[in-house]
């Protein structure tokens, strides 16, 4: 299939790329992607199983466009209201597949930067995504789905117009289905917070009892723990990639028992005096299976949910907050995380450096200028766009009009969008109407700079690397296998987060707990 596939399309899959070719491929392909998923949706109307929808309006087009090729899979309509089977098929759930592809091919690039010396090339992105797509994703869907099946998630189409079935919110919706268990799975894999029903991953269609819930967190964190023993093997020090791993899990477990003990604590007026935060919880799953849910799609680029954040307590609210700001390396999304943690660990390889007085090395490479000047502007993309992208909405008349609540919450809504397009979650706060032209302009925007400014100083990055040689090891090295070492990453992690946000969880979540 693989070779049908390099003929059909022109590829050479013994041809290299260097970073620059590797990285406008990345980019050609992306922007192929929103041109045709635009396309796809303003049409919709005139192609089959259309279900007689009108065609998605120009700026909604726009974000839901770029929203799935950047993975973010960001929705700002209900998706049973607004899209036809064929647009959800061959458009939306297309890009659950290639967008992710995309990322593991970004991650595997940066790791063969490492890996090899004196070399111009970082492997080929179209033989990359190839593979990403039909050896890990589709297996994997496809067994996920039929398990997921055989759990009570429906796999037919609905015909709109004879079925209808009560939500979480307690109104009665119609339904336009779907192959919803084939949708769910590629969307527990890590690569897509949008599906079917306005209610998501709380909708029995789609999350159907308990173990289910339990497999769709394990499909959520079970490639991006993966990737990190590609890593060890692809460097020849499979002990790289537990330490790698170690971090990752480190801060997972700390942020999943915070965001239990502050549910479970159920602060404010409300929770207080029933006894739990339970509004906007799903009673299938309850409050600490959401709590665990709702930790794990944050810390990764999923964006399902099912439970709806904006009813946390302020301090559980702050917690899927501050998840989506560590920039979603714990473990993060499918590639995206390993690369992210990477770019982490050569900072903190840099900040070790500086403390010892010696020129910093990772993996046999020198962490020179150049690269630091790749891993930092890595890093300030996404807290820029965020702060940016918060303050004009609350600057602007179009902005607050969307806010359900004022005050802190209020701002928090506003804040949760604009961290999760940045750093393209997808998951949202649910109080906020952002299904206007002014936030699906500037989410939008901030998920394509969010997405493909940082995979550019990823690849840049990388290029630097392989073009080195291998610098042996000496008494001064510092070691990269050692729980020392995965304490450092860790703890360089939280205080550059902790530095560049605090300031707006003060005013945010952090003020709504103190008040």
């Amino acid at each position: 299939m693989e070779r049908v596939l390099y003929r059909l399309v022109g590829v050479d899959p013994d041809a290299e790329q260097r970073w620059g070719v590797y990285a406008r491929s990345v980019l050609a392909f992306s922007v192929v992607g929103v041109l045709f998923l635009y396309g796809f949706q303003r049409v919709q109307n005139h192609l089959l199983l259309s279900l007689g929808f009108d065609p998605v309006k120009p700026d909604q087009a726009w974000n839901t466009a770029v929203s799935f090729v950047t993975n973010t899979n960001w929705q700002s309509y209900s998706g049973e209201s607004t899209m036809g089977h064929l647009v959800q098929m061959a458009g939306l759930a297309v890009q659950n597949f290639v967008s992710a592809a995309v990322g593991m091919a970004v991650a595997v690039a940066l790791v063969r930067g490492f890996a090899r010396r004196k070399s111009d090339h970082l492997g080929n992105f179209w033989v990359d995504l190839t593979r990403g797509s039909l050896r890990i994703l589709l297996p994997i869907a496809f067994v996920g789905a039929v398990v997921l099946v055989s759990g009570g998630l429906v796999q037919n189409f609905w015909d709109p117009a004879h079925h209808t079935v009560d939500t979480i919110a307690g109104g009665t919706q119609t339904l336009t289905g779907g192959p919803v268990a084939s949708q769910e799975v590629i969307k527990e894999l890590g690569t897509n917070g949008g599906g079917f029903y306005n209610a998501n991953s709380s909708h029995p269609f789609e999350n159907a009892v308990s173990w289910t819930n339990w497999l769709e967190i394990f499909l959520i964190l079970v490639i991006p723990f993966a990737l990190t023993r590609t890593f060890g093997r692809m460097v020849g020090q499979v002990r790289q990639g537990y330490a790698i791993a170690a971090v990752m899990g480190v801060l997972a477990l700390v942020s999943v028992s915070l965001t239990m003990i502050f549910q479970g604590m159920h602060h404010g007026t409300v929770p207080t005096a029933v006894g739990a935060a339970t509004e906007g919880t799903e009673t299938r799953f309850g409050v600490l299976d959401s709590a665990v849910f709702a930790a794990a799609t944050t810390l990764t680029s999923t964006g399902a949910v099912d439970s709806f954040h904006d009813s946390y307590t302020s301090l559980g609210g702050m917690m899927t907050l501050f998840n989506m700001m560590l920039g979603e390396v714990a473990p993060g999304g499918v590639g995206a995380g390993l690369y992210g943690m990477l770019v982490l660990a050569v900072i903190t390889v840099f900040v070790a450096g500086l403390m010892v007085g010696r020129t910093p090395e990772y993996l046999g490479k020198r962490i020179g200028s150049r690269e630091i000047k790749f891993a930092a502007l890595y890093f300030l993309v996404t807290p820029a766009l965020v702060l940016a992208g918060s303050a004009a909405a609350m600057a602007t008349e179009s902005g607050r009009a969307g806010l359900l609540n004022s005050g802190p919450h209020g701002l928090s809504e506003v804040l949760y969008a604009f961290t999760s397009a940045s750093n393209n979650n997808g998951s949202a706060f649910a109080g906020l109407t952002v299904n206007t032209v002014w936030y699906d302009t500037a989410l939008g925007l901030c998920m394509a700079f969010g997405r493909f400014l940082p995979i550019i100083f990823v690849l840049a990055l990388a290029g630097s690397l392989a073009r080195q040689g291998h610098t042996p090891e000496s008494d001064g090295t510092l070691p990269t296998h050692r729980p020392q070492f995965v304490g450092l990453v860790a703890g360089v992690t939280v205080v550059l987060v902790a530095l560049t946000f605090l300031p707006a969880l003060a005013l945010g979540p952090l003020a709504e707990g103190i008040h």
